[in-house]
């Protein structure tokens, strides 16, 4: 039998079309970064930059953004041998708006159907599924069938056993995951808990923010929600209290109350996964909990100061040097740079950005209230409209909250010495972007370091 992979992924990818521009309204913005997205992708990508041998089991369409995934995970190291095309429903797209430290809406265009919906449980190489180390799946998978059925025939197939037939540690992580536009009934949904306790009596491992273990338990508090999750079967119950850290408690009785790690947000979006990578990692070392959390709150940091996610996920010796100083500093030239792996989109292009600090970032973008005046007007048609879905017929779906996986949740916190200057508004006369509202606040300016977030986990 092959060698069991130490990781497998399923469910949620897709083609990340980020602002190169932080504190720009969507409809403003010029120049895009094109990255590989969805969760649990971006989860196995962060275990194979730890040096972990991973796959993920997703469904993209048949088409050029497809083939551009394929092509990514490829180039991260990720085995794609189980991602295969739809030819019915074209590849998602996603875009965001980047409003520091704490405000980061995100835009899906996922209609009529997401193809990573359209797994199929006589799909599944299940031999594979139950040999790996650690099987990650996400509750966005349960939300409609075929996925539902498929997503919880793997996880019978793992069995809830603390080891595989070599010995070596295993775990079958639940990542709570809640996105209420994908189900019906949103947050009023009631099929939602119904579901998540299902999964979780399958699950030795499960992982969310407050409101993620309120829908799966009815419990906000984070040692209620805890041990609710024990309750429900799980092994290791990890809770994302925001700027208070993170809180994990074991079956056993250990417990591991970690607070943040200081870091000048640029991006929050993808530090979630990059935590949920770390934390694979650890659990494979069968590291002590306070240790395996502290890491992966370190990675989880390093991300939230990059402006991209897939691309950049930090490589192990950034993470140490984070956990050794207990905060993320700035580092010209990380080596997540080096990868160059993200495709730029939209007149005035810049490099990849996967690796750059908040200061960095800033710098290198122009002030968007003076952009240079073009030397030619520019052809209308060949200019992609800001926030406009792949499909026009089909309409965004935005999420208000934070992502689970920014700071807000996570447990990093926005660097202390941060000062506060706000942007002016929008010129009156810009038309707003039909595919995307505009961002609830005021951003900051792009060249100043936004304030420090206050207040209670949102």
């Amino acid at each position: 039998m092959p060698e069991p992979y130490d990781v497998i992924t399923m469910g949620r990818i897709g083609v990340d079309l980020y602002p190169l521009e932080v504190g720009v309204p969507l409809a403003r913005v010029e120049t895009f970064g094109k990255f590989l997205g969805g969760s649990p992708t971006n989860v196995a990508v962060a275990a194979a930059r730890l040096g972990r041998r991973t796959a993920v089991i997703t469904r993209t369409g048949q088409d050029a953004f497809g083939t551009y995934l394929h092509q990514e995970l490829e180039r991260f190291g990720v085995d794609a041998r189980w991602a295969t095309a739809v030819a019915e429903y074209p590849t998602p797209v996603t875009f965001c708006e980047i409003f520091p430290p704490d405000d980061f809406p995100l835009y899906f265009y996922r209609q009529p159907k997401a193809p990573d919906l359209e797994i199929h449980a006589s799909d599944l190489d299940l031999d594979a599924v139950r040999a790996a180390r650690i099987f990650w799946m996400t509750g966005t998978g349960l939300s409609a069938e075929p996925s539902r059925s498929a997503t919880l025939a793997a996880l019978a197939a793992r069995g809830t056993g603390p080891a595989d037939a070599s010995g070596k540690a295993t775990a079958t992580v639940f990542d709570l995951d809640w996105r209420p536009m994908f189900w019906d009934g949103g947050d009023d949904s009631t099929e939602a808990p119904a579901r998540y306790r299902e999964a979780l009596a399958h699950a030795t491992v499960a992982v969310g923010n407050v409101d993620e273990c309120r829908i799966a338990t009815g419990e906000r508090e984070p040692y209620a929600a805890a041990r609710a999750l024990l309750a429900a079967g799980v092994e290791l119950a990890v809770v994302k209290q925001g700027p208070k850290g993170v809180l994990a408690v074991h079956r056993d009785g250990t417990t591991a109350d970690c607070p943040p790690l200081p870091v000048e947000v640029v991006n929050g979006l993808g530090a979630g996964d990059a935590f949920g990578g770390a934390l694979c990692h650890g659990l494979l070392a069968g590291w002590p909990l306070d240790r395996l959390v502290r890491y992966a709150n370190a990675a989880g940091a390093i991300v939230a100061s990059r402006l991209a996610c897939s691309s950049a996920m930090p490589f192990p010796d950034e993470v140490e040097r984070a956990v050794e100083a207990g905060a993320v500093t700035a580092e010209p030239g990380a080596r997540a740079a080096q990868a160059d792996l993200s495709t730029p989109v939209g007149p005035g292009a810049a490099p990849d950005l996967g690796a750059q600090t908040v200061r960095e970032a800033r710098q290198a973008q122009p002030a968007p209230s003076t952009p240079p005046a073009p030397s030619t007007p520019p052809d209308p048609s060949a200019q992609p409209h800001p926030g406009a879905p792949a499909d026009p017929s089909a309409p965004a779906t935005r999420q208000a909250p934070p992502h689970p996986g920014t700071p807000s949740d996570l447990g990093a916190q926005p660097a202390p010495s941060a000062p506060a200057t706000r942007q002016a508004p929008p010129d009156p006369g810009t038309p707003p972007d039909p595919g995307a509202s505009a961002a609830p606040n005021t951003p900051a300016a792009p060249n100043t370091p936004a304030a420090p977030r206050t207040g209670a986990d949102s």
